[in-house]
């Protein structure tokens, strides 16, 4: 009997997390969002740690993680954390993005897997949490000074954080610093001069915005962005989350409408361009901005050593002035790691500033560490943006409405294709959007 249930809960867990895919260009995970309902919880005996290694014993740490393309990063932290810890040595081991769900929950149901995890944000790490797989990590040094809504990213149902926050996520306007003083353009202040500059983009023969409609995230993820100028940011996610309003709302469907609003400045056939072609359209000089996550920042910086890249804040139609944020991904240990203790140490080393400082600079990205100063001059801008309460404004998709079977997430993405290939109308995009919420979502609490 025992054995049937392991096997049940196996099926249902993989079925969860194959869901999860990396929504984020270049292995960036800007949340990876499960399309069915918690998984149950394991039985304790499955779940029960082996005994810790005495203190004296050599320890080795694995880490697992997406990230294949950040070994050379995580390889020089483990050797600072070895520095401070001489018995404990560390192996940076991540798994194809996108196999790691698979293969880290098929470890997981067998008692096995790394003992820290590179934890998917928000629902999909939630529902690892909900599982019974992780350690509690309340009272962790170094965890009370992480902003709780940065927090909500690795906390289970219970109410108990379960992952350190490592990196977070802004997106924003990327542009092509030559090309603008090329044309004598400058920063656009409002949303009326954002597009007076894409019109003198597009009058000089260069894409104002490198984007594309083929790959689902990408529309999430430009809406994230523009959003707020329509629906005004922090205080309609708050009205949404707690059911004072809904996605069938004026202020949503004029949110959808910016999408088909920038229409004549995106490329030909743009229905059918991914994020590669967007990447190579901005890289090659051919497009002038791009709507995009600040971690493709070194991803083009590399592919293009020339480019002068910079950003800015999506202009508002007051003014004002938006920026999506979001955690990229947490810290975790797993219930099954024989050295718990050691695994503790590291989550502490994770939340100081020196592990923020390195991280922040070998990958070129944010920390969430209040205190690390990057030393790159571009990510210390957009920080400045993304840390700005006035401004800042949770990518809403992906932060709080990327549950469901298939994700709300997902249901705006789809309909929003429909809507840009004329299939649907403006307000039937929050109309889909809203029957998938209501099957799972419960307001929260004001």
């Amino acid at each position: 009997m025992k054995k049937s249930v392991s096997t049940m809960l196996m099926v249902i867990l993989l079925t969860i997390l194959a869901a999860c895919g990396n929504n984020g260009g270049n292995g960036a995970n800007e949340g990876a969002a499960s399309s069915a309902e918690a998984a149950n919880t394991a039985t304790e005996s499955e779940t029960t740690a082996a005994p810790e290694a005495t203190s004296e014993e050599a320890v080795r740490l694995t880490i697992g993680s997406w990230r294949t393309e950040d070994k050379a990063a995580y390889d020089k932290i483990a050797a600072q954390f070895h520095e401070q810890n001489p018995t404990i040595t560390v192996e940076f081991a991540p798994t194809k993005n996108t196999e790691y769900n698979t293969v880290l929950n098929t470890q997981l149901m067998t008692g096995e897997g790394p003992d820290i995890i590179h934890l998917r944000p928000y629902v999909a790490g939630k529902q690892v949490a909900d599982s019974n797989f992780l350690v509690p990590l309340d009272g962790t040094p170094g965890l009370e000074q992480i902003p709780s809504e940065l927090l909500i990213a690795a906390t289970g149902s219970d109410g108990k954080v379960y992952g350190a926050p490592i990196l977070k996520n802004a997106s924003l306007i990327l542009y092509n610093k030559q090309l603008f003083d090329k044309l004598g353009l400058t920063e656009p202040k409002t949303w009326d001069e954002l597009i007076q500059t894409a019109e003198a983009l597009k009058s000089n023969k260069i894409v104002p915005f490198a984007f594309g409609s083929k790959e689902g995230w990408i529309l999430s993820l430009t809406h994230g962005a523009i959003g707020p100028v329509a629906y005004g940011g922090n205080d309609f996610v708050k009205q949404i989350t707690t059911g004072q309003t809904n996605f069938t709302s004026q202020a949503f469907t004029d949110s959808v409408q910016l999408l088909k609003d920038l229409e004549p400045y995106y490329p030909d056939n743009y229905e059918g361009i991914g994020m590669d072609d967007m990447r190579n359209l901005f890289v090659t000089e051919q497009a002038g901005m791009m709507i995009m996550g600040d971690w493709e920042i070194a991803v083009m910086r590399k592919m293009n050593p020339d480019l002068q890249i910079d950003a800015f804040p999506v202009p508002t139609k007051d003014g004002q002035a938006s920026v999506s944020t979001w955690v990229d991904g947490s810290f975790a240990i797993n219930v099954n790691s024989k050295h718990q203790e050691a695994a503790k140490k590291f989550i502490a080393f994770a939340l100081t500033e020196s592990f923020g400082t390195t991280l922040s600079n070998e990958l070129v990205r944010q920390s969430t560490i209040p205190s690390v100063q990057s030393g790159d001059e571009l990510i210390k801008k957009i920080a400045s943006f993304s840390n700005d309460a006035a401004i800042a404004t949770p990518y809403m998709f992906n932060v709080y409405f990327a549950a469901g079977n298939p994700s709300s997430k997902t249901a705006f993405e789809t309909s929003v294709q429909g809507y840009l290939l004329g299939k649907l109308k403006v307000e039937d995009v929050g109309a889909e959007v809203q029957k998938s919420v209501d099957t799972w979502f419960k307001p929260l609490s004001q």
